[in-house]
């Protein structure tokens, strides 16, 4: 395990106004180290089948940027450029048949202090085989962009058409862009929203609520119970 940053108190909140009851909360931050050869289990076998998929199709053995297991899962962070590539590979060589997306989703690793994160916004795609009973995750690093040049990464939604309100939702809460999506909209904030709410710099507060014609004050305003 890697050590990253500790945490301190929840939601970013510094100095006052955290009603969270987790104000004085610190946990040491870790992170899984890269994982070596062998992997143990079936990941080998798999490693090995994908390796082999990935030379009959032309496609470098760089793409898979880097190798996690932690609690006896598999992530696979992919080249972003590549990820299209990797994901038909996965579905359609008969060694591998991971058939079903069951979710993307977003996180961003944005330090709350401001400090400087290499490739901060991630995009997860969780993936099942039901042929082999096998679950993998894969993982792509994005940078977070501005208006001009947003975070990109290929759609998936022809290889998984499951992934389809998926990618419109990280679209929608974190701003990365799914290259190739049938109709990339708003799927949870109206259609003119400014910002990506799940982002660590978008406002805690002070967010007019449209349809109620109340407004929720900054978290540095709100009263506090200790």
């Amino acid at each position: 395990m890697t050590e990253t940053r500790t945490r301190s108190g929840m939601f970013g909140v510094r100095g006052s106004g955290d009603t969270s009851g987790y104000g004085g909360l610190r946990l040491q931050g870790w992170a899984p180290a890269p994982a070596e050869r062998p992997f143990g289990g079936w990941f080998d076998e798999f490693a090995d089948e994908l390796g082999a998929a990935l030379d009959e199709r032309g496609i470098p053995r760089a793409a898979i940027e880097q190798v996690t297991i932690d609690r006896d899962e598999m992530t696979l962070y992919v080249e972003p450029a590549r990820l299209h590539e990797v994901a038909r590979t996965l579905r359609d060589d008969p060694g591998l048949r991971f058939e079903f997306c069951s979710g993307v989703s977003g996180v961003d690793y944005s330090a709350p202090d401001g400090a400087p994160v290499d490739r901060p916004l991630h995009v997860v795609y969780h993936l099942l085989s039901m042929t082999y009973r096998r679950r993998v995750r894969l993982e792509v690093a994005l940078d977070m962009g501005d208006a001009a040049n947003p975070p990109t990464v290929p759609s998936v939604v022809d290889v998984y058409p499951t992934a389809d309100w998926h990618e419109r939702e990280t679209w929608d809460m974190y701003g990365v862009v799914f290259d190739g999506h049938p109709a990339l909209t708003r799927i949870l904030m109206p259609d003119d929203w400014d910002g990506h709410p799940q982002r660590k710099s978008y406002p805690l507060g002070g967010i007019p609520v449209e349809y109620k014609g109340a407004e929720i004050p900054p978290p540095d305003e709100r009263r506090a119970y200790s």
